[in-house]
């Protein structure tokens, strides 16, 4: 009989692993592009890890997703009526402009760019998200498969009417929308233009007068030029596929998880809603040992140590000047240097910089020799410094990345260039104060320090909240009440009318009051 139950009691926890291991969720992803796949692509093999279904639903000319290669998870692939080099093509006119021109460009010249780049783009929008919703076999598809929640990059086209359309809680991930108007006007996320500079701009949040009449200038700006792709593209379109007048922002902000790609180590302080989580750094892991070759080029910088350089996977080749600019500055250095880069090799290249085409980014900056880190500053490059401590030379680009540097240079653990205007020079001495500077390399430890001390791991974190929408089937008990009152409501302007009304009506009685007084006053010392 004790041999009985020391067999049950010894099975139970088996049993008990077999079936919750059973009780995993089926997660339909519509997944971004570049950078943020490979940040999502973390989430899907933790999702996976865990027994999870995984689902990710991509069109057949995505320009950075390889639907071919086998995977923990599953592809749904579905057609579209343009190629991939379409909208490859609209990436690198936006890099080249954005590098190269936009420095030079007037507020109004910003605009007029910004304006064409969203009509090539609402092009492949609009082919995306009908080519989605036309075709009936994927949207059977879709229902028939039950899927328990929906997980997107807001950069995917329709991804939030996809999740109306089969009735699926809604968890975005992103870094941030163009001005923060997705956040802002669609998740109702607070964010007062005193001291919340708009990522458009390098500041922070300690803004002069005129930073803030700039920043609450470009709130405007920006407001006013999405609001009317708004109206003009995306309300036309969602009306469409949903058969009745619908607001673009009335699909987008019924989202029931929102994970922000940062965290208090990076963000300045500031209000954020109840359904925003932080996950910054959520891919960041301990180092790997190099290979065999890389190992013996870094070991063969002795004290020095080496520089670890990357303008990101999208930047693909640099003008013969800028290049060779660099090449210079990095020849003039005591260091080793590993760069990665796929363009034409400079004329200038020296003994002690090596090109790569790929490098292992993470092992390297989590190497014990590795003194610097050359960045253009994009998220995940960025958490991965703060992750091993290392500090950084910023030469930001374009999107988030002169934000991104602004908030590290501010923290006292980077350096910022201009990468038009830099000399080699510059880089040089940009490099020499952030190496032998030890200030540097104290505030980015403090950083990781922070980084390191949360009470959940960021993909702990971001796998939680996942996993909590899909046990109690959404989570719109955290969205705030904003959502359903109007414009007018929001800001109380009909309180205020209401109240002047009033105060009116009190102001109208005492003076006609006063006046009858007065003239019956005046009518009896007559008769007197």
């Amino acid at each position: 009989m004790v041999s009985v139950r020391l067999l049950l009691l010894s099975a139970a926890p088996l049993l008990l692993c077999g079936c919750l291991g059973t009780q995993g969720g089926n997660v339909l992803v519509l997944p971004g592009e570049h950078s943020h796949w490979l940040n999502m692509r973390v989430i899907l093999e933790e999702l996976a890890e865990r027994n999870h279904s995984v689902t990710v639903l991509v069109f057949t000319a995505s320009p950075s997703i390889d639907y071919s290669k086998p995977e923990r998870f599953g592809f749904k692939v579905y057609d579209v009526p343009f190629e991939k080099q379409d909208w490859l093509a609209v990436n690198d006119d936006f890099i080249k402009w954005w590098m190269y021109e936009s420095q030079n460009a007037s507020m109004l010249e910003v605009g007029l760019w910004i304006r064409d780049l969203m009509q090539k783009m609402n092009v492949l929008t609009l082919n995306t998200c009908k080519s989605m919703f036309n075709n009936e076999e994927l949207l059977e598809s879709l229902r028939q498969s039950k899927f328990d929640a929906l997980l997107s990059d807001p950069m995917s086209p329709c991804s939030d009417l996809m999740a109306d359309a089969l009735g699926l809680p809604l968890i975005f991930s992103l870094r941030f929308s163009f001005g923060m108007v997705l956040e802002r006007q669609c998740a109702q996320m607070p964010a007062p233009s005193s001291y919340v500079p708009s990522p458009e701009l390098a500041y922070t949040d300690q803004m002069t007068f005129f930073e803030r009449v700039h920043n609450f200038v470009m709130y405007t700006f920006l407001d006013v030029l999405t609001n009317v792709h708004f109206l003009t593209t995306m309300d036309p379109l969602y009306s469409e596929i949903k058969g009745r007048p619908t607001r673009f922002c009335e699909i987008m902000g019924k989202a029931d998880i929102w994970l922000i790609r940062t965290y208090w180590d990076f963000e300045y302080p500031r209000p954020f809603l109840p359904n925003f989580k932080f996950v910054g750094g959520l891919h960041c892991k301990p180092a790997k040992p190099l290979s065999e070759a890389m190992e013996e080029f870094v070991q063969s910088s002795g004290d020095d140590g080496v520089v670890v350089f990357s303008l990101g996977s999208m930047v693909k080749n640099l003008t013969k000047e800028r290049g060779n600019t660099i090449a210079t500055a990095l020849g003039q250095i005591p260091q080793k240097v590993l760069w990665r880069y796929s363009g034409e090799k400079p004329e200038t290249l020296a003994p002690n910089t090596r090109v790569y085409k790929w490098i292992p980014q993470n092992d390297l900056l989590g190497h014990p020799k590795t003194k610097a880190f050359i960045t253009h500053g994009g998220t995940n490059g960025l958490y991965e410094a703060i992750y091993h401590g290392v500090p950084m030379v910023g030469i930001p680009l374009f999107a988030d990345q002169p934000v991104n540097i602004m908030h590290m240079k501010t923290k006292g653990a980077a350096v910022m260039m201009d990468f038009n205007k830099m000399t080699s020079k510059d880089l040089v001495d940009g490099l020499n104060s952030v190496i032998n500077d030890p200030s540097y390399k104290e505030n980015m430890m403090r950083l990781s320090s922070l980084h390191h001390d949360q009470p959940m791991k960021p993909l702990d974190t971001a796998v939680f909240w996942i996993e909590f929408v899909m046990r109690n089937k959404g989570a719109k008990h955290l969205r705030v009440e904003s959502h359903n009152l109007s414009w007018y409501q929001y800001h109380c302007l009909d309180v205020a009318a209401a109240l002047l009304s009033v105060v009116a009506l009190i102001i109208i009685v005492s003076v006609k009051t006063c006046t009858f007084c007065f003239r019956k006053t005046k009518a009896r010392q007559k008769t007197e």
